[in-house]
């Protein structure tokens, strides 16, 4: 309980160092508010503006969540094939990571003119740069199972001789051994994709726009308030777009802690190691 005390004070010190210091530079170096708007200027605009916000924070939230969720589906069930055989793995796992090395900028056009404009655009423009990290880590957790376990595996479980028995071994070796060994490291690409999970989304809305006139997720918003010059308006939007990353991280970071804090040592709290 002391710890996590003096872990609030310390973030919440860092937090007043930091608009102290963004009030210095204001008065320092007398900054106009259309660029670089005060801390004070910033609540306002919240305030004043936070249905507006709210509705923006809701619609890149479903196209971010959606997105992210099927790239955890998607990729468990590509990390799985590819665990099954290495000759599929070393056919195909080279192109899923092809997509983390291209820009989503670049691709984010071709998406729109392909399905359209709108929420649905954005979640596939989030799925697409969510996929490898979920992959890559998954495919990794799951072929790097012990050899000792596998076989102490087998010798405990008679399954016979045939193709019944044989694929009836591999699920089970799937189910009880492969996954539970691979889940701490599905979870670092759960929590590596939840935080890239927002910046899709925001980069899909800032190439969608809108499927409603004046009504859009925060990336559309991010639009609108740098053309206007509202600088206040987009810090807003960018402290929100920040929260919104920290809620996907801290949920990953959460479900990682439920799953493995009674049996893995990479979710035991440091009272307990």
């Amino acid at each position: 309980m002391k710890r996590r005390i003096i872990d609030i004070i310390s973030a919440a010190s860092v937090c007043a160092g930091l608009l102290v210091s963004w009030r210095l530079i204001i008065f320092i170096f007398q900054l106009p508010a259309y660029l670089l708007p005060s801390p004070i200027s910033v609540t306002q605009a919240v305030i004043q503006r936070f249905p507006s916000l709210l509705v923006s924070l809701g619609i890149t939230s479903m196209a971010a969540g959606g997105g992210w969720l099927a790239s955890i589906v998607v990729g468990i069930i590509v990390a799985i094939v590819f665990a099954q055989s290495h000759w599929i793995r070393r056919m195909f796992y080279p192109y899923t990571l092809l997509l983390q090395t291209v820009p989503i900028v670049a691709i984010a056009p071709l998406i729109l003119m392909w399905v359209g404009t709108g929420t649905f655009a954005v979640g596939v423009i989030t799925f697409i740069i969510c996929l490898p990290p979920v992959i890559a880590n998954t495919t990794q957790g799951l072929i790097s199972t012990d050899k000792n376990l596998v076989s102490l595996f087998l010798m405990h479980n008679s399954f016979g001789s045939g193709l019944l028995p044989e694929l009836r071994y591999r699920l089970q070796l799937l189910w009880k051994l492969q996954l539970p060994s691979a889940m701490p490291a599905l979870f670092v690409g759960i929590r590596i994709s939840s935080g890239i999970a927002v910046i899709g989304a925001i980069v899909g809305e800032l190439f969608a726009g809108s499927s409603r006139v004046g009504v859009g997720g925060l990336g559309y918003a991010i639009t609108y308030a740098n053309a206007q010059l509202q600088t206040d308006y987009l810090f807003a939007l960018v402290f929100f777009a920040s929260g919104l990353g920290f809620a996907f991280f801290f949920l990953a970071s959460f479900l990682e802690w439920y799953f493995l804090h009674n049996w893995h040592e990479s979710a035991l709290s440091p009272e307990e190691d």
